[in-house]
């Protein structure tokens, strides 16, 4: 019988398949993960036994989603503790997998200190190993809190902004249940006001290339019963002229000191056309995503992704005979080159608001956003980057 520790109980109706958990099998343990690639077509898991097998799956994006790859960096340690691994150099190349979420480095260096500490202080390796486990279930159990309380402040925030209820909310990429241990971050904001009533109608963005909301933030939306509708990136400037937004709720991938908001490419514009209309922009969070040894915006490292994820059509399900380069279905022609980046950085003076499981953050000054981190339950990493909870 395998390890049924998943996500949290809320996250339960919109994820009738996990989207990680950790296994003890006969011949190990495993990180089971959902293939988020595979979706909407295909609930198909992906069983990772060692830590090059989770690389991959962070690489391909079939585990993606700042908070679940601070918790599967997490158990990925435990992972290379309990099979006997060298956990420094598993360590050192899960934080290095992508280069933006400061998630995934937070969680790999906190269990792998919690490791470190216990080996150091002469326990044997499988003593280690268990405490590892235990420091990466408790990583996935707070952010499951961080969840629900971020989603409690956020629909706190929604009716002091948009008094009445009636939301029309635009939302980018994706940001449910499939990106958490909870019910997730901007979306689970979103599905607090839908169950409360007051949700009128989700927009959500397809976001290209990967299309993360066309697959991924309609299969929640779906599940969930949110009245929902897909459009084209290129057309949210259009509903915005119409009046048929009031809000945008978006995630985040990294936060830095001066409030500057690193998400999903296509956020940027989005925060441009908000401020032009008048329409809330609201980025919701947890602490665990600001980096307060980043000062800027300038400074964030920002991913960029191969080319042939914008000139071939990539999902798995489509791939064909006479695929392109990528193995995908070809768009562009052949050797056509392409600017990919994964994300872009808002400036503070776009962002209403910054919702996190310790409150809100409005207006976004670097004033502001230190005492919130500092007011909450999460402190200075003992690696000296990312937040860690005390």
């Amino acid at each position: 019988m395998g390890d049924q520790y998943e996500v949290s109980e809320a996250g339960v109706e919109a994820l009738p398949v996990p989207s990680l958990r950790w296994e003890e099998r006969p011949e190990g343990p495993a990180l089971v993960l959902l293939d988020q690639t595979r979706l909407p077509a295909e609930e198909a898991e992906l069983v990772c036994t060692d830590v090059p097998e989770l690389v991959q799956a962070i690489r391909t994006l079939a585990v993606r989603g700042a908070p679940l790859l601070g918790i599967a960096g997490a158990y990925g340690v435990a992972l290379a503790a309990a099979r006997g691994f060298d956990v420094d150099d598993a360590a050192e190349t899960l934080a290095h997998a992508r280069p933006t979420a400061v998630n995934l480095a937070y969680g790999v260096r906190r269990v792998a200190a919690v490791y470190r500490e216990v080996a150091v202080g002469g326990a044997d390796p499988e003593q280690a190993a268990v405490a590892a486990l235990a420091e990466a279930r408790t990583v996935h159990a707070e952010d499951a809190e961080a969840s629900k309380r971020m989603a409690e402040h956020g629909l706190a925030l929604l009716g002091e902004l948009l008094p009445g209820g009636g939301h029309r909310i635009l939302t980018h990429c994706n940001t449910g249940a499939l990106v958490s241990g909870g019910e997730g971050t901007a979306l689970a904001v979103a599905l607090a006001a839908h169950r409360a009533g007051e949700l009128r109608r989700l927009w959500v963005d397809e976001t290209r290339p990967l299309l993360q909301g066309a697959r991924l933030t309609a299969y929640e939306a779906a599940r969930t019963g949110m009245t929902y509708t897909v459009l084209a990136d290129g057309a949210a400037g259009s509903l915005f002229a119409a009046g048929e937004v009031d809000a945008v709720l978006i995630g985040a991938d990294r936060i830095a000191a001066d409030g500057s908001v690193a998400n999903k490419v296509g956020s940027y514009p989005l925060a441009v056309l908000a401020r032009y209309h008048h329409v809330p922009f609201v980025v919701v969070a947890p602490t665990s995503t600001v980096d307060l040894e980043t000062e800027e915006g300038s400074d964030i490292e920002v991913e960029q992704r191969p080319s042939h994820e914008v000139t071939e059509l990539s999902l798995p399900y489509a791939k064909r005979a006479g695929a392109g380069s990528g193995g995908g279905i070809g768009l562009a022609p052949m050797g056509a080159q392409a600017y990919n980046p994964a994300f872009d950085v808002t400036p503070p003076e776009l962002v209403t608001a910054i919702v996190t499981e310790a409150g809100v953050v409005s207006p976004i000054t670097r004033d502001g956003l230190a005492e919130m981190c500092s007011t909450s339950r999460w402190s200075k990493s003992r690696s000296g980057n990312g937040m860690m909870a005390e």
